[in-house]
């Protein structure tokens, strides 16, 4: 991409700039005076280098680590046994592992932020162009929504369990959804407040838990009745990956604002511990507490025939009665934290989709966020397991090619050097790549992730053979392919 521009070529570009920035800003003209306090104002404009100055670089932890501390992480570890047949070992192996490599790429580009001052889908225009990135924001947006279908089900199952199921799943759902939105509305200096002080009551739940209900568990050491298969244990890991890979596609979206001078391993390690830790715990927890559960009569109970998580916690909380209701409200509520900054980083996804939508304030996306998903979280509450394995079994293979892409992009293409993202650029098509190259490997790539794939709803012919490798394929081919067809689109584009 060539930088030698002209002067006068120069200063046209500033006045682009500058329109775009007026454009693609956010105003509080809509909101009444008593409201505008603390409402975020930045939509999708990059974030100028003289005003990323924020120097609290602990928050992105609590932001990560309230994310997922809450009861989805418990539920997606109940995947292992009880759609996959393993039993604890195994599903805690496969936990362990698979985390431990697959949050390296979220964690990562979490450092993009104060170097680039841009969300995630901003930036990555720089390798999918203006308009082919409508296709990973399409992607993306499609998982952010799944992931608030998911949380909200769990939230009304805790909530509706605590009333003895007098309140229903739905009255709980829609409590859980008007509650996030309330908070993704706000914007950043809210959402990360919130996420500062959210995650104690959960801890405390969890551990009451755990020290209530733990002489169960030894029920879950019991070895499987049926060994363990490479194609089973793989196919867990995928769902497991799929569970946190996609969070690359929101990363940066929380870090734009922090000072650029901030050490990237200080981001990273922040990041990275506060995916691995809470995640691991609680999926390890879940694969034990659904083994155990039907050994342990009140806790069958609970979790029922249709697989409720709600009701299983609430089942190993009851034993500390009034206070055990309590901690599981508290549990309800740890999903807000998820949804509201999911919401939050949809909002941006929506203006990339459809660029004129940048002149509609970010907020009025998070009420949109939420009335697409509370209508589908009530029709899919009695299909939990079967929506939750499906979703996450499948987004994971696009967001791996999309990771691959953004790090070829970056470190072979652009030589790590983030001042080649520049601000005149990010809203202007012709400045940016044409894209081809980026979508073209991403297509190209599933030629051979669908043959590698083995999930309950469909499995390849490698697949059926190795177990679902699908987005293990995913990462190093798009990346491979990525290098001539971009090379090829550097030859035939003259950016103007």
């Amino acid at each position: 991409m060539s930088d030698n521009f002209n002067e006068s070529k120069h200063d046209s570009d500033v006045e682009k700039d500058y329109a775009s920035h007026s454009d693609a800003g956010e105003s509080y003209s809509s909101l009444p005076q008593g409201f505008r306090w603390g409402v975020e104002a930045q939509g999708t404009v990059p974030v100028p280098y003289e005003k990323r100055n924020d120097t609290q670089f602990y928050k992105i932890f609590f932001v990560w680590f309230s994310m997922n501390f809450n009861i989805l992480s418990f539920s997606t570890g109940t995947l292992g046994p009880i759609v996959f047949g393993l039993g604890l070992r195994d599903s805690c192996l496969v936990i362990l592992f698979f985390n431990i490599i697959a949050n390296i790429l979220p964690a990562y580009l979490n450092t993009w932020g104060p170097k680039t001052g841009m969300r995630q889908m901003i930036v990555s225009r720089y390798s999918f162009g203006f308009y082919g990135v409508i296709i990973p924001t399409i992607l993306n947006l499609t998982g952010l929504c799944g992931f608030n279908i998911l949380n909200c089900i769990l939230g009304g199952q805790a909530l509706s369990s605590v009333s003895n199921n007098n309140m229903s799943w739905t009255v709980g759902i829609v409590i859980i959804g008007v509650l996030s939105m309330i908070i993704s509305f706000m914007g950043y200096r809210v959402i990360t407040w919130y996420e500062r002080l959210s995650w104690p009551p959960v801890v405390l739940a969890f551990l009451v838990a755990v020290a209530v209900g733990g002489k169960n568990l030894y029920h879950a050491t019991a070895p499987p009745a049926v060994p363990a298969t490479a194609s089973a244990v793989l196919s867990f890991a995928a769902t497991i990956a799929g569970f946190v890979i996609t969070y690359s596609a929101m990363a940066s979206d929380f870090t734009m604002y922090y000072d650029p001078n901030v050490s990237s391993r200080r981001i990273f390690w922040y990041s990275y511990l506060a995916y691995v830790v809470p995640i691991v715990l609680l999926e390890c927890l879940g694969a034990a507490a659904v083994i155990a559960a039907p050994s342990v009569d009140s806790w069958n109970t609970g979790y029922g025939s249709a697989g409720n998580v709600g009701g299983l916690l609430e089942a190993m909380l009851s034993p500390v009665g009034n206070f055990g209701k309590f901690l599981t409200v508290m549990l309800s509520l740890s999903v807000t934290a998820n949804i509201a900054c999911t919401l939050y980083s949809m909002c941006f996804n929506f203006q990339v989709l459809i660029p004129r939508l940048a002149r509609v304030p970010r907020y009025v996306f998070s009420v949109v966020g939420t009335a697409i998903a509370l209508p589908l979280s009530i029709v899919g509450a009695h299909t939990f397991y079967t929506t939750l394995t499906d979703f996450l079994s499948l987004i994971g293979y696009w967001a791996s090619a999309y990771g691959a892409i953004l790090l070829v992009e970056h470190f072979y293409f652009r030589r790590g050097d983030f001042t080649t993202y520049d601000h005149a650029d990010w809203n202007v098509a012709t400045r940016l790549p044409w894209g081809a190259a980026a979508v073209g490997a991403g297509i190209l790539t599933f030629g051979l992730v669908v043959p590698c794939m083995n999930q309950v709803w469909f499995a390849g012919p490698i697949g059926r053979i190795t177990g679902d490798i699908g987005f293990e394929v995913a990462f190093p081919l798009a990346g491979l392919l990525y290098i001539p067809l971009r090379t090829l689109e550097r030859r035939y584009q003259e950016i103007n």
